[in-house]
C-alpha cells in the first residue's frame, strides 16, 4: 500500500515529549524494558482483535497480518534484552496514556466511525511510541542501546503511516483529515496533564 502525501505531511505530533524523560527511563531500565514488552505485546493483540472484528474488509485483513508477526517478534526481543541484561519482566501495568485515548473513542454512531476511531487510536500509539523511541536512539548513554531503539524507531514510522492509508481507504479523506486533527488536539492535553515517569515508553 503507498503512503499518501496527506499521511506524510500530517503526522507530526504537537508536543514533544519532555526532555528529562530520556534521563528517567534509564534510572528504570527493568522497568521500562518491561512496559516496552507489554506494549509490543498488546499491539499484536490489537491487530488480531480488529482482523476478527472486520474479516469482510479485505485489505485490513491483509495489511495487519505480518504487523501481528513483526509486532509480537518486537516483544521477544524485548524480553532477549531483558534476559541479556540479567533483568526480570515485571507485571503489566495499567497505561493511562491508553486509557485516555481509548476515552476518546467514539462509542456510539455507526461502524464507520467506531473503525475511524480505533484505526487512529493505533496510529497515534503507533506515533508517539516512534517519537519516544527516536529520542531514546539519540539521548541514552548506552550505545547499545541507543542502536536498539534505532530499530523500533524506523519500525514504528511505518505502521502509524499504514493505520491512517487504512483509515482513508475505507472512510472519506476529508472526515479521515478532520478527525485525526482532533486526535492530535487531544493527545497534546494528555502528554500535559500526565506525570512524567521515566518507567512507561508513554
Amino acid at each position: 500500500m503507498e503512503i499518501s502525501d496527506h499521511t506524510k505531511n500530517i503526522l507530526g505530533l504537537r508536543l514533544p515529549t519532555d526532555p528529562r524523560w530520556v534521563n528517567l527511563t534509564e534510572l528504570s531500565l527493568e522497568a521500562i524494558l518491561t512496559d516496552h514488552a507489554y506494549c509490543e505485546q498488546k499491539a499484536a493483540v490489537t491487530c488480531i482483535s480488529l482482523i476478527q472484528r472486520y474479516a469482510d474488509r479485505e485489505q485490513l485483513v491483509v495489511q495487519l497480518s505480518p504487523i501481528v508477526t513483526e509486532e509480537w517478534g518486537h516483544f521477544r526481543l524485548v524480553l532477549h534484552e531483558l534476559q541479556r541484561r540479567g533483568l526480570k519482566l515485571g507485571r503489566q501495568r495499567k497505561d493511562a496514556y491508553v486509557n485516555r485515548l481509548l476515552a476518546f473513542q467514539q462509542k456510539g454512531g455507526n461502524e464507520e466511525g467506531r473503525l475511524l476511531d480505533q484505526l487512529l487510536t493505533m496510529a497515534m500509539i503507533e506515533a508517539r511510541s516512534c517519537e519516544r523511541f527516536k529520542r531514546l536512539s539519540e539521548g541514552l548513554t548506552d550505545e547499545y542501546l541507543r542502536n536498539f531503539y534505532r530499530r523500533f524507531m524506523e519500525s514504528e514510522a511505518g505502521h502509524y503511516a499504514l493505520f491512517i492509508d487504512l483509515a482513508e481507504l475505507y472512510i472519506s479523506k476529508e472526515l479521515v483529515r478532520q478527525r485525526w486533527k482532533e486526535w492530535l488536539e487531544h493527545e497534546v492535553a494528555i502528554m500535559q496533564e500526565l506525570e512524567v515517569r521515566g518507567d512507561r515508553i508513554h
